[in-house]
């Protein structure tokens, strides 16, 4: 599938809206709520079976992402300002909370995540971040991008004296 070109429209989000999807293990979208379908603009049939980078937009920093999943495979929750990126190659901005999904016998069958209304002081607390992230990525060799965006998260999480989840509410208040 060839990936839109991002056009720099933001598309609006109900602010009582819900996006609800899961995947398998793997990351593969199992499941996808009418709102996921209508914001991502892509029909179900492309959606169910794909990966959730479906929607990955470039702006969001590939050290997030490294810090989401070891916290998805600590067993824990996980929190982030997100932006989505449309088949028609505009965003929407989402605040998401990712959660592991296990089956009876404990073992991780796949990923549930809840996406709501993303407060505008928390997007642009967001954009700030994520660009200087990207930055520290940028810099970097193709390999090592993830390692160095994630060092880079680690540091500003050092100087505000914040927990990832901690500055995640905190945006979210604002």
């Amino acid at each position: 599938m060839i990936r839109p070109t991002p056009t720099g429209a933001e598309r609006s989000f109900p602010a009582e809206g819900l996006i609800v999807t899961k995947t398998d293990a793997r990351g593969h979208i199992t499941y996808a709520n009418p709102l996921f379908i209508e914001m991502a603009g892509y029909p179900a049939r492309v959606v169910l079976g794909a990966p959730h980078s479906l929607v990955r937009h470039p702006d969001m920093p590939r050290g997030l992402f490294r810090l989401a999943w070891q916290t998805l495979a600590a067993g824990d929750e996980f929190f982030a300002f997100v932006k989505n990126l449309c088949a028609s190659g505009d965003h929407y901005w989402v605040f998401a909370h990712m959660t592991p999904s296990h089956d009876g016998q404990g073992r991780l069958v796949g990923y549930h995540s809840n996406r709501r209304f993303a407060p505008r002081g928390g997007v642009e607390r967001a954009e700030a971040l994520y660009a200087s992230i990207r930055a520290a990525e940028v810099a970097s060799s193709a390999s090592q991008a993830a390692a160095e965006g994630a060092s880079a998260l680690g540091v500003v999480l050092e100087r505000a004296g914040r927990t990832w989840s901690e500055l995640m509410f905190d945006w979210v208040r604002s």
